[in-house]
C-alpha cells in the first residue's frame, strides 16, 4: 500500500526525472507494483536502472528518458520491426513504443522459457522487472564482463542454449555481449532486450550473426575454443 504523497516519494529525485516520468512511476507505485525507488543501480545511454522496494522484496525500475535519450537510433531499429511498421519519426512516440517492445519481448522470452528477469510492470518509459542476484542483501548479480565464470565452456554452452531457445520461439537478442548476461550464481542471464526483434524481421539474420560474433570474441577473452560453424547451424530453419 502507498502511504507517501507524490511529492514525498520523490523529493530526494527532484529535478532528476521530468513530470511525465513522475507520474508514471507513481502510477506504478499507485497499483502496488513497486513500493519506492532505493538505489541507482546504472545510467546507461538511454536509460536509468534503479533497485526498488516492492513488500518484503527487490525488484528493478527501468526508466527510459524522455528528453535526452538518442530516438533517431531507436527509429532505426525499431521501424524494421513488423510490429511498429506504423511508427513515424516523433520522439515520444518512439521512447514509448522503444520501451513497450521491450517489455512485449521480454514477455515473449520468458514465457518461452528463457532465462531472463520476469517483467513485472510497464507503464510508459517505465519497466519494472525481477531483481536478479542475492535479494536478501540486495546484491544484484553481476554482468558477466565483471565477473567471468568459474567454467567458461559449460557457461558459455549455456548460453547458446538459451539463445537457441529464444530462436525457437521466434525472437533475436540483437545485442547479446558479456554487458547484458548476467552472472548470476554461474548461470547466465539475458537482459536488455530494447534490441531484441522477430525472427521475421529483414535485418534478423545479421542481428544474430552479430550476437554469436559477440559471443565468440568473448571466447576469446576466456581462452576457450568454440566451433562458430557449429553455433550457427543450430539456428539454419
Amino acid at each position: 500500500m502507498v502511504t507517501l504523497t507524490y511529492q514525498e516519494r520523490f523529493k530526494t529525485l527532484k529535478g532528476v526525472f521530468d513530470e511525465f516520468t513522475n507520474r508514471t512511476l507513481f502510477t506504478l507505485q499507485s497499483k502496488g507494483i513497486f513500493d519506492e525507488l532505493e538505489s541507482p543501480l546504472s545510467v546507461g545511454k538511454e536509460a536509468n536502472v534503479f533497485i526498488a522496494k516492492a513488500g518484503d522484496t527487490k525488484v528493478i525500475v527501468k526508466i527510459y528518458r524522455m528528453q535526452n535519450a538518442d530516438f533517431k537510433t531507436m527509429f532505426s531499429y525499431i521501424k524494421k520491426d513488423p510490429r511498429y511498421d506504423f511508427l513515424k519519426n516523433n520522439r515520444r512516440q518512439i521512447i514509448l513504443s522503444w520501451t513497450q517492445r521491450e517489455y512485449k519481448n521480454l514477455m515473449k522470452a520468458y514465457n518461452a522459457g528463457v532465462k531472463v528477469p520476469e517483467v513485472l510492470g510497464w507503464k510508459n518509459n517505465v519497466i519494472v522487472e525481477e531483481f536478479i542476484g542475492d535479494v536478501k542483501n540486495t546484491i544484484p548479480a553481476p554482468p558477466l564482463k565483471d565477473h567471468y565464470p568459474a567454467y567458461p565452456y559449460q557457461f558459455i554452452q549455456d548460453i547458446v542454449r538459451e539463445m537457441k531457445k529464444l530462436y525457437d520461439a521466434g525472437m533475436i537478442h540483437g545485442d547479446l555481449s558479456s554487458f547484458n548476461i548476467l552472472n548470476d550464481n554461474e548461470k547466465p542471464v539475458l537482459i536488455d532486450f530494447s534490441q531484441a526483434t522477430l525472427v521475421k524481421t529483414p535485418n534478423s539474420e545479421e542481428l544474430l550473426e552479430r550476437d554469436i560474433k559477440n559471443i565468440a570474441q568473448f571466447c576469446t577473452k576466456l581462452r576457450i575454443d568454440i566451433d562458430v560453424t557449429k553455433i550457427q547451424e543450430m539456428f539454419k530453419k
